[in-house]
C-alpha cells in the first residue's frame, strides 16, 4: 500500500484507539460486519495469533434467508438471530463493538465509527448489501434485510387484516387487502408464496369476516422470468406453484412509482395498495472513505483474486461488497451466502500466510447449487447440473438451512415451529407488537392516538 508516495510499515505502532480494545501484541485484524461472511472468518480466526475485532451496527448475526418467515408470522425473530458477544463469549482474541463505521482512512489505516475510531494492521470490509430503490421514494417501501424490516412487515399486515376487518367502504377495503410484492428474485418468491399460504390456510380461520377471495397478492418481476440466477426449469416451476397459492404473477412489468396509496406502472394502469414489500434490488454496502475507482456503479467495492482491495495490500473485501471480476463471472459472483461462507474460510487461512510472509490462495468459488421454496411442499433447486422440485426441493431447502442456522437452540425451535406448521396449517406467532412507520399518521388519524399508546411505540 503507498501512503504519498511512500509505503506504509503493516507492523506499525497502534497509536488510535478510542474504543477501548485490549492492548495485544499481535497483528490487529478488524473486521467491518457480522453477517455470513465476517462473522465466519471471525471464527475461523479464533485460534490464530492474531487480535480481531468484529465491528457491526446490530448486536447479532442476522439469518437472512428466513427473515420473510418472521415477515409472515411464521418464526419469531430470535429464531433468526443469534447474538454476537455469544458467539464469541469464550474467545479470548475477538472483541466485538456494536456501532455503526461512519469512514475507512486506508492509507492512515483507520477507521471512524460513531463510538470512536481505531488502528488497523489488516482491515476486512464484510457490510454486506442494501435494497436498491432506484426512482422510488424509500419512504413508501417496506424492504427485507433485518429483523427489523421483518417486523414492519408482519405488524403492517396483521393492521391491515384488522382494519379491513371492520371497513365497509368497498374502495377502502379493497386497497388494504391489495398486496404487493416487487421483485422475482428468491425473496420475493418466497414472500409471495408464504403470503399465499396466509391467504389460503389462515385469513379463513382468522378473518371470518374477510373473503379470501378479496385478497389479491401481486407479485411484480420486470424481467421476462421468476430466479433469474436459476435456470428455467425453477423459474417455470416457482410461477406454477405461486399461481396454485394464489398468487398473481406479472413478468415484463415495469413499474414506475408508488406514493403510498397507488402504484403506477408503466403501460399506464394503476393499483390502489397501502403496502408495497420491495425484493427488487440490492447494491453493495461499500462504506465511505475509498475513491470511486475502487467501487462499482451498484456499490461493490473491487477485489483481486485474493479479496484484496485494488491498490491496498492489506485491506480485504468479502461476501455481497466484494466484486472479483473472473473469467467464470465477468460480472462479479453472485449475492450468495455461500460466495461469503467460502470467502471468509479462505481469507481466515490467507491473513495467517500473510503475517508469515507466505504466498496467499487464490479464491476459487466451489457453486454448491441454488434452493428457494414456494411453500409447503413446493421447493426448486438447481444443485450441480441437477433440477429438483416439489416436496424433494422443499425438503433440501428446510435441510440446507437448519444446519446453516447458527445456535442450537434456533434450530430445534425452528425445525419445531416448521413442524407444526406442517401437520396443522397454521402459524403461531402473529402478534402485532408495535405499528409501523408507514401506518402511524393513518392510525392516529383514523381510529385515534389511543391506539397507539395502547400498542406501544
Amino acid at each position: 500500500m503507498l501512503y504519498e508516495g511512500r509505503p506504509v510499515p503493516v507492523d506499525r505502532i497502534q497509536v488510535t484507539n478510542t474504543m477501548n480494545i485490549p492492548d495485544s501484541p499481535y497483528k490487529r485484524v478488524v473486521i467491518i460486519g457480522g453477517g455470513f461472511a465476517g462473522m465466519t472468518l471471525a471464527q475461523k480466526l479464533k485460534k490464530e495469533r492474531l487480535q480481531v475485532v468484529i465491528i457491526d451496527k446490530f448486536n447479532h448475526h442476522t439469518f437472512q434467508p428466513l427473515l420473510y418467515q418472521v415477515a409472515t408470522a411464521g418464526l419469531e425473530p430470535n429464531s433468526v438471530a443469534y447474538p454476537l458477544r455469544k458467539v464469541f463469549q469464550k474467545t479470548k482474541n475477538v472483541s466485538v463493538r456494536i456501532c455503526k463505521l461512519q469512514k475507512v482512512y486506508p492509507a492512515q489505516q483507520r477507521i471512524e465509527t460513531s463510538i470512536g475510531s481505531l488502528d488497523y494492521d489488516y482491515l476486512v470490509i464484510a457490510t454486506g448489501s442494501a435494497a436498491q430503490f432506484f426512482n422510488f421514494d424509500p419512504a413508501h417501501l417496506l424492504p427485507l434485510k433485518s429483523v427489523a424490516n421483518a417486523l414492519d412487515i408482519r405488524n403492517l399486515i396483521l393492521q391491515r387484516l384488522e382494519r379491513a376487518s371492520i371497513t365497509t367502504e368497498p374502495d377502502k377495503r379493497r386497497r388494504l387487502l391489495n398486496w404487493v410484492v416487487v421483485g422475482g428474485g428468491p425473496t420475493g418468491v418466497e414472500m409471495a408464496g408464504a403470503f399465499g399460504e396466509m391467504k389460503k390456510f389462515i385469513i379463513p380461520t382468522d378473518y371470518p369476516d374477510i373473503k379470501s377471495d378479496d385478497i389479491r397478492i401481486l407479485l411484480y418481476e420486470g424481467g421476462p422470468r421468476l430466479l433469474a440466477g436459476m435456470s428455467e426449469h425453477a423459474g417455470r416451476k416457482a410461477k406454477k406453484y405461486l399461481e396454485q397459492l394464489g398468487v398473481e404473477v406479472h413478468l415484463d412489468t415495469r413499474l414506475q412509482r408508488f406514493d403510498g396509496r397507488t402504484l403506477h406502472i408503466a403501460d399506464g394502469t394503476t393499483l390502489e395498495t397501502e403496502q408495497l414489500i420491495w425484493g427488487a434490488g440490492v447494491s453493495g454496502a461499500a462504506p465511505d472513505g475509498f475513491v470511486p475507482e475502487i467501487l462499482t456503479k451498484d456499490k461493490r467495492v473491487r477485489v483481486n483474486t485474493y479479496n484484496q482491495v485494488k491498490g491496498y495490500d492489506n485491506v480485504f473485501a468479502i461476501g455481497d461488497v466484494a466484486h472479483m471480476q473472473t473469467d467464470d463471472y465477468p460480472d462479479g459472483h453472485p449475492m450468495l451466502a455461500q460466495v461469503a461462507l467460502q470467502q471468509g474460510t479462505l481469507l481466515a487461512d490467507n491473513l495467517p500466510r500473510l503475517v508469515r510472509g507466505e504466498s496467499m490462495e487464490p479464491f476459487d468459488y466451489l457453486d454448491k447449487g441454488v434452493l428457494a421454496t414456494v411453500g409447503r411442499n413446493r421447493g426448486v433447486g438447481d444443485i450441480r447440473g441437477f433440477k429438483v422440485g416439489g416436496f424433494i426441493g422443499w425438503f433440501l431447502w428446510m435441510s440446507v438451512h437448519l444446519f446453516y442456522l447458527v445456535g442450537f437452540r434456533n434450530r430445534i425451535v425452528t425445525f419445531i415451529n416448521w413442524m407444526f406448521s406442517y401437520f396443522t396449517y397454521d402459524k403461531a406467532t402473529r402478534i402485532i407488537t408495535r405499528p409501523t412507520k408507514l401506518i402511524q399518521y393513518d392510525e392516529q388519524r383514523e381510529v385515534g392516538a389511543d391506539y397507539l399508546s395502547e400498542v406501544g411505540e
